[in-house]
């Protein structure tokens, strides 16, 4: 299967990025056994990309969508991974096959409280309504049959979602990289702020004491990742640990947008992963 041209990104990036899905994708399951999650490419319909999954087993349409990722294909991947870690399906990246991937409308509910809907709808609101689908539901015409095992497919992906979420439980973050990465298009939350004096830049003059302020944040992405990094006062403040007026002070539950920046480093702390960054440049 030949990899797509990504759009937006150098060539020497899109080597590097595959370099990191080949990585990822060692030791698991051929997608010709077990299936695999595909991370497919924008279109001019549809600017984000998007996780679908693929099964071997339904006749006909085996492609099935599953949500919206990022505009970004950086963030697209972490997510995708992330969300996906645990499962023995690879990830593969693939462009939009409208034959394969559009709806026959074999997946649409005809029956109950959520008549109309697709599955793909249901199972991000009521997993277990899809699973009873996929195990419970007697289908009656053979249509319906087909339907049960696209419930089956979906039920697959929700019980590789709670796989990820059991080892939450253990260790809730991953490291969003390895050190010298380039990550992007990043949106956090702020946990927590440490405020500290800069010992290096701090003076006195006369009988004044100029303090430079440190902000070392705490924060976590939409997936529970954990992040810090510290930012530096670049004016003084007359008071110790105390960010200057006319600079940005950081509060918990802020949210932060940061275009690019660097891994420093990644470390743990008890049983829980963090990612250190520098060069930060915020949207």
């Amino acid at each position: 299967m030949a990899n797509p041209i990504l759009p937006g990104i150098s060539e020497a990036e899109q080597e590097l990025l595959y370099k990191k899905l080949n990585e990822y994708n060692q030791g698991r399951t051929s997608y010709k056994e077990a299936g695999a999650y595909l991370v497919v490419l924008p279109r001019p319909e549809s600017p984000r990309y998007s996780l679908w999954v693929y099964s071997p087993l339904p006749e006909r349409q085996s492609i099935f969508y599953v949500q919206d990722l990022s505009t970004d294909i950086h963030e697209s991947l972490r997510a995708a991974s992330s969300l996906c870690y645990y499962s023995p399906r690879c990830i593969l990246l693939v462009e939009y096959n409208a034959k394969r991937m559009q709806s026959k409308g074999d997946d649409i509910i005809s029956f109950g409280k959520y008549h109309g809907h697709f599955l793909h709808e249901i199972f991000r609101i009521d997993p277990a309504y899809v699973s009873w689908i996929a195990y419970k539901f007697t289908p009656r015409i053979p249509k319906q049959e087909r339907f049960v095992q696209i419930a089956q497919v979906y039920h697959s992906v929700h019980l590789d979602i709670q796989k990820r979420q059991a080892h939450q439980k253990y260790s809730t973050s991953r490291f969003l990289g390895k050190e010298g990465d380039k990550v992007k298009e990043l949106t956090l939350k702020v946990l927590r702020v440490r405020l500290e004096d800069d010992p290096y830049k701090t003076t006195v003059k006369g009988t004044t004491p100029y303090f430079y302020v440190r902000q070392i944040l705490t924060l976590e992405d939409p997936i529970g990742n954990l992040v810090t990094f510290r930012t530096n006062s670049r004016t003084a403040s007359r008071e110790s640990c105390q960010v200057p007026a006319t600079e940005h002070a950081f509060e918990p539950g802020e949210s932060v947008y940061i275009a690019s920046a660097r891994i420093s480093c990644t470390f743990t702390s008890g049983n829980k992963q963090y990612t250190r960054l520098n060069y930060v440049k915020f949207k």
